[in-house]
């Protein structure tokens, strides 16, 4: 499978995530939803922010402009932020980051779940 269809069957597609991207740990695309471009600063500075959530609680998380506000963080694995009715779920697999963002239309909740189970099974075939 393409990197490409896991953003759009196992993120997008399943209606619970508004719009993804999948990123390389030196922050390089893989794949993203259509019109989907956070700037490669922006994925740099998630990546450096997992591994030391400190510089992400002092300046929030910036994802196509937009600053979000960090609710929680899991050293090393994941990020979890918002900005007013929207937010994203952020996870760090063995070599990419996972991105899925929910919108008003989509819930907090269900979108993280389908995010975390993805970078669940992309470590688990060492990805």
């Amino acid at each position: 499978m393409s990197w490409q269809a896991y953003v759009d069957d196992n993120l997008v597609g399943t209606g619970k995530v508004s719009k993804a991207g999948i990123y390389g740990l030196d922050g390089t695309k893989w794949a993203s939803s259509a019109g989907y471009e956070p700037s490669g600063e922006e994925v740099k500075a998630l990546i450096a922010g997992i591994k030391d959530p400190s510089t992400l609680y002092a300046n929030g998380v910036y994802l196509e402009g937009t600053k979000h506000v960090v609710l929680r963080t899991t050293p090393g694995e994941s990020v979890y932020v918002r900005k007013d009715n929207t937010g994203a779920t952020v996870v760090m697999t063995n070599q990419c980051i996972l991105v899925g963002h929910f919108d008003e239309n989509t819930q907090p909740g269900p979108s993280t779940v389908v995010v975390e189970g993805l970078a669940d099974y992309l470590k688990g075939v060492g990805y």
